[in-house]
């Protein structure tokens, strides 16, 4: 995690990896969305519970919030926990929330 990101950058990063925790990664994704040089779409768990979701996400240009449970190649269920999909980049304060029904 220690290069730069440019242009448009999509990660579906690991949610349970201990070694590669998913708050470093909102971390990171937030630092280099901040000049205009990149901008970050990410799948992660929809952790609003989270110091990290309320300091990095609630602060992205935009967050789609999933409903349902949606399902990956050939899985009998879907995922056991919430979704988002949070845009980074470089925004004036005009965030935007809204949901995505599955």
């Amino acid at each position: 995690m220690e290069k730069t990101w440019e242009g448009i950058c999509w990660l579906n990063p690991p949610y349970g990896d201990t070694k590669y925790r998913l708050d470093k990664w909102i971390k990171k994704a937030y630092k280099e969305s901040q000049t205009d040089a990149c901008t970050v779409v990410m799948l992660i768990p929809a952790r609003t519970n989270t110091k990290w979701f309320h300091k990095y996400c609630m602060d992205a240009f935009e967050i789609k919030f999933i409903c349902g449970r949606p399902k990956f190649g050939d899985a009998e269920h879907g995922l056991p926990l919430p979704l988002a999909i949070v845009i980074f980049k470089n925004h004036n304060g005009d965030t935007r929330f809204s949901s995505l029904y599955y």
